[in-house]
């Protein structure tokens, strides 16, 4: 079926930047092209246009030659800095959507699939084994940093303009439903995992957006609360009751300080005044802080507690037998 001049022009101009003129044409690789990249980040779309009549006479079939006769194609500046650039583009955008992939796998793969596809628009193709082989041996060199994709590209465009050769002639086109459908395979290939890493972005997002009201309530009680602790720690305001410590002798019942005080002096509960006083008066003497310098403090400890089962004990007898 011959192609009309008029509804390529009408669909670059409906849908230049993703490539519907090029599928129009059977120019699958150039659509790809421009479908991954907008139409060649719009410049390349807008240099379609004095192209058109020219592939729209070669999809008809108007002034091809039949065989190149094994001829190498011309080098060509502009396809060697769309490869370059390609290949820079598609580095980038699998550092950015396949972050768990190893670099030294996913860079030199990247680069090199964008490559081999600015080298196979139109007519022309590269031995894609050579470019793959070059991005990687590239990235081997670099440690598959990301700022290494210009060298890496570099080196692949160069494989590439190395090994550039002619497509095959009469090889025939596809029905357009399984063009359609390979062109789509790859759109979702590209497109997945920046969509997955967008998500992700998008998931944090949402997340910091709904703990903003909680945040902003609590920066709006933050003088409310900051008063009330300044009151309670000058005493204006009643605060929670001190908590005293459950060891220790202030702390005790009566019965407990009783039992505490015994176990002090080392006698059975209800010894009397004479063996309480005499206990005291020999612990004491054992447990003194003079006698006791190299492990004053425990002496120290020993002899407050003395004294204090004594006052229990003692005290109050000494008070009722004088």
């Amino acid at each position: 079926m011959a192609k009309r001049l008029l509804v390529a022009y009408g669909l670059w101009a409906l849908g230049g930047p993703l490539g519907l003129h090029h599928i129009y044409l059977g120019r699958d690789s150039h659509a790809l092209l421009w479908m991954l990249t907008l139409g060649g980040f719009g410049a390349g779309w807008l240099w379609d246009f004095w192209h058109i009549p020219g592939w729209v006479a070669t999809a008809n079939g108007v002034g091809v030659a039949r065989d190149h006769g094994g001829m190498v194609p011309a080098l060509s500046p502009l396809r060697l800095a769309g490869q370059v650039t390609v290949g820079m583009y598609f580095g980038l955008v699998a550092a950015l959507g396949l972050p768990w992939v190893p670099v030294l796998l996913a860079q030199p793969l990247a680069v090199g699939l964008g490559v081999q596809l600015v080298s196979s628009v139109g007519d022309q193709t590269a031995k894609a084994p050579s470019v793959l082989a070059a991005a990687f041996l590239a990235s081997l060199l670099f440690q598959g940093r990301v700022l290494a994709v210009l060298p890496v590209s570099l080196a692949a465009s160069v494989a590439a303009q190395r090994h550039r050769c002619y497509k095959p002639r009469g090889t025939p086109l596809p029905r357009l439903p399984a063009r359609l459908y390979h062109l789509g395979l790859a759109c979702l290939a590209f497109a997945a995992p920046l969509a997955c890493r967008g998500l992700c972005g998008a998931a944090g997002v949402l997340g910091t957006l709904l703990a903003l009201p909680r945040a902003a309530i609590e920066l709006l009680l933050l003088p409310l609360c900051t008063g009330r602790l300044l009151a309670e720690t000058l005493g204006l305001a009643g605060g929670p009751p001190p908590q005293h410590p459950t060891t220790g002798f202030g702390a005790r019942t009566w019965s407990q300080r009783q039992q505490w005080a015994y176990e002090v002096l080392g006698l059975p509960v209800g010894a009397s005044a004479e063996d309480v006083h005499r206990s005291y008066r020999e612990l004491v003497k054992v447990w003194h802080p003079d006698h006791n310098r190299q492990r004053a403090e425990e002496a120290e400890r020993r002899f407050i507690e003395l004294q204090e089962a004594y006052e229990e004990l003692g005290g109050p007898r000494r008070a009722a037998g004088g």
